[in-house]
């Protein structure tokens, strides 16, 4: 595990070279695909280690950074201070790949707030519109609202049991009002990074103040640290999460729903993606709550398989930005007249946002589903409210982006350069190819 980390670190030093750092981070998936041959905990040492779950979101980490630097390319072209950008990506790939190794709670925790500060200087420094810092702003203290809470548990958890070591915590089961406050504590700074219904107004907000670097990433690998705290947590309050499941998965099958209501309400483009990326959030809150075999599988699936599908659809609204100076539906209508080689590429990725075959989405969607149902008849009316809207706004922003009549004020440019198929391809292939190897996701 210490190798790939002094990799990370040496990319510090190569930063000044775009080429040269690209070839290195899609090196780095590569090696790392090489270098893990078993499941359980691989390479202990100094507090680090690895099972499948960090594996497999430690290689979406490396993966989108990668996509990430190739198609921020105007950013080295308008000299926007390229090497600093650089550099903080890297710094935000190393503390993503800490987070994901840590075996220690409060090493843990260290690590997944540090991932904050590079997210909001890219968001400061390289955003489109002033109001990038109410965004910021709104970021952190939703994320640090929470995040002081988790750190008073982290420290109670080490004084009652002795040691701060996953699976190694032992805290008791007892009924009190102490022990709710407590579980509840550990739980929120989780969902809001989720983030949650109820906790999510800072994502929409990020995302369309964000660069397109800063609204991969978010969407990319981020949100996933929500869930990763989720997954590391509910073993050290089973029998009290136990009894709350209902309440974790009444709001987010709702939540969803309510989300997919906002999201056909939405004349942004990059709004409407972000929020879809809360309606999806909710169904994996509901499969990791369920804490099932086929709960938390479900949930890494459509955690990576939402990574990708996510990130590609950020980088396509930025394509179309570019070229036509709005993110507005009503603006960047009839795309399909305007940049027809870029038409199947949004409607790849938007079937893949649906959920549709053969997509890594599908497979975790119908094994949330699977578990949910399970444990719930009654949830059945709420997973199809958010499956049906999750539908309804993937074709309203397809719809609405490819067809009707070209807005009068644009004129024709450059469908789409090499490098920018490349990105997309490169989100779209992983996309659909893992689900030949799914047994790495589904077999926890």
């Amino acid at each position: 595990m210490l190798k790939y980390l002094l990799f990370v670190v040496s990319m510090i030093f190569v930063v000044r070279s775009w080429l040269v750092l690209q070839s290195l981070l899609f090196l780095g998936s590569f090696l790392f695909c090489l270098g893990v041959t078993g499941l359980g905990w691989a390479a202990m040492g100094l507090g680090l280690g690895m099972d499948s779950i960090s594996y497999i979101l430690i290689l979406l980490s490396f993966w989108i950074v990668a996509l990430v630097v190739k198609g921020s390319q105007k950013i080295s072209e308008t000299s926007n201070f390229s090497s600093l950008f650089l550099f903080v990506n890297i710094v935000l790939l190393l503390s993503l790949v800490m987070t994901f190794c840590c075996t220690d709670y409060l090493l843990f925790y260290v690590c997944f707030e540090a991932s904050l500060v590079p997210t909001l200087i890219l968001i400061l420094g390289w955003g489109y519109q002033p109001e990038r810092l109410q965004a910021g702003i709104y970021m952190l203290f939703y994320t640090l609202f929470g995040s002081l809470p988790l750190l008073v548990s982290f420290l109670m958890m080490y004084s009652v049991s002795g040691s701060l070591v996953f699976g190694l915590v032992d805290i008791g089961q007892c009924w009190n009002l102490t022990y709710f406050i407590w579980y509840f504590c550990t739980f929120f700074a989780f969902t809001v990074k989720l983030p949650m219904f109820t906790v999510h107004l800072w994502l929409p907000k990020a995302h369309v103040e964000a660069p397109v670097a800063g609204s991969m990433i978010l969407a990319g690998v981020l949100l996933k640290l929500g869930g990763y705290g989720l997954i590391r947590v509910s073993p050290v309050f089973m029998e009290v999460g136990r009894h709350f499941t209902w309440a974790w998965v009444s709001l987010g099958v709702m939540g969803g729903s309510v989300i997919g209501v906002m999201c056909l309400r939405q004349t942004d483009m990059k709004a409407l993606i972000a929020y879809s990326s809360v309606a999806h959030m909710g169904l994996v809150l509901c499969g990791l709550m369920v804490f099932s075999w086929w709960g938390v599988g479900g949930a890494v699936a459509v955690m990576v398989g939402h990574g990708l599908c996510s990130s590609g659809l950020f980088c396509m609204a930025n394509m179309v930005y570019e070229r036509v100076g709005s993110r507005s539906l009503s603006v960047s209508k009839g795309l399909m007249n305007f940049m027809p080689s870029l038409a199947l590429w949004w409607f790849l990725l938007s079937a893949g946002n649906m959920a549709a075959p053969p997509t890594l989405n599908l497979l975790g969607e119908i094994s949330l589903i699977i578990s949910v149902v399970s444990w719930s008849k009654v949830s059945c009316l709420g997973v199809a409210l958010l499956s049906f809207f999750s539908a309804a706004y993937t074709l309203y922003m397809f719809s609405m982006s490819q067809h009707g009549k070209l807005f009068s004020t644009l004129s024709s440019c450059c469908s789409g350069q090499l490098r920018e198929y490349l990105v997309l391809m490169l989100h779209w292939f992983p996309l659909n190819i893992v689900i030949l190897k799914s047994g790495i996701l589904m077999n926890l």
